[in-house]
């Protein structure tokens, strides 16, 4: 059985050709990204730095009071590398005054909080720079359910939801994200010593030959477990990917008439174009 195949020079051809046609097709010319210091978020901005070119590309970067120094140091370097505009939002006065009324909040409804806020903060700023909000939620990420609804998994275009964390990892290294970067312990910052490997209990690297086993090349349990993959790995996956499939399609509608928005009306963007 193959594994993920990764081709760096094409990757980028198509994603920056996406990139470019998704912003003009309706009409506009420019994206903001929101830049957290990690491997994702920073090859969506090098991707829409070459799409688009630097002046048409915001980062935002919005830390809160326990974001770690090394991740606001690491957006710099993004935005050094590639020369585009940025501007910082922290976004701890307005967390911190929404969970003085609720203190017991735990991990899970501050992150989702955070991200979210995140979120609207880049919307706005969307709004005020007629700019589309740029994704940057990965494919093993979507697969999983590892991120917030209308938080870090919204946007308006995503150039690397079709690739798994070990191919932003390649394309990231080959467009010249930073190398501390591209090399340094995935995480969502969202308290201090989080990792999102120790969340998930398990590599990204080894998650990802099951997903692309399991996934793209449809492969029975039997052809997993010949693949050397034991039946408890197999199905904590699977019931991680069936158990956030709400996070990855519209909302459902109740369907009363002939052609129905989510299901017989699905022009993505370009109906009557």
């Amino acid at each position: 059985m193959g594994r993920i195949p990764t081709n760096p020079p094409l990757l980028k051809q198509i994603l920056t050709a996406f990139i470019a046609n998704e912003v003009r097709k309706v009409g506009l010319e420019r994206v903001v990204v929101g830049l957290s210091g990690g491997v994702d978020s920073a090859l969506s901005a090098f991707l829409a730095v070459a799409a688009l070119g630097p002046e048409n590309v915001l980062a935002l970067k919005m830390p809160y009071k326990t974001s770690s120094p090394e991740s606001l140091a690491h957006a710099d370097l993004v935005i050094a590398a590639t020369g585009m505009p940025s501007l910082t939002v922290d976004i701890t006065p307005q967390i911190d005054a929404y969970f003085a009324r609720f203190p017991d909040a735990d991990h899970l409804r501050r992150g989702n909080k955070m991200a979210r806020e995140r979120m609207t903060i880049l919307y706005d700023h969307s709004a005020r720079w007629q700019a589309l909000v740029l994704g940057t939620s990965n494919k093993t990420e979507l697969l999983l359910g590892y991120g917030t609804l209308y938080g870090d998994m919204a946007s308006a275009i995503n150039p690397i939801g079709d690739l798994y964390k070990t191919q932003v990892w390649a394309l990231a290294e080959f467009v010249g994200v930073p190398r501390p970067i591209v090399e340094k312990q995935p995480s969502a910052d969202l308290w201090a010593g989080q990792t999102d490997e120790a969340e998930l209990g398990f590599s990204y690297r080894q998650v990802d030959e099951l997903l692309y086993l399991m996934v793209d090349q449809r492969c029975s349990r039997e052809e997993l477990r010949a693949a050397g993959f034991g039946d408890a790995f197999i199905d904590q996956v699977y019931r991680r990917i069936m158990n956030s499939q709400y996070k990855r399609r519209l909302p459902v509608i109740a369907k009363v008439s002939h052609r129905t928005i989510d299901r017989d009306f699905r022009y993505a963007r370009d109906w009557g174009r």
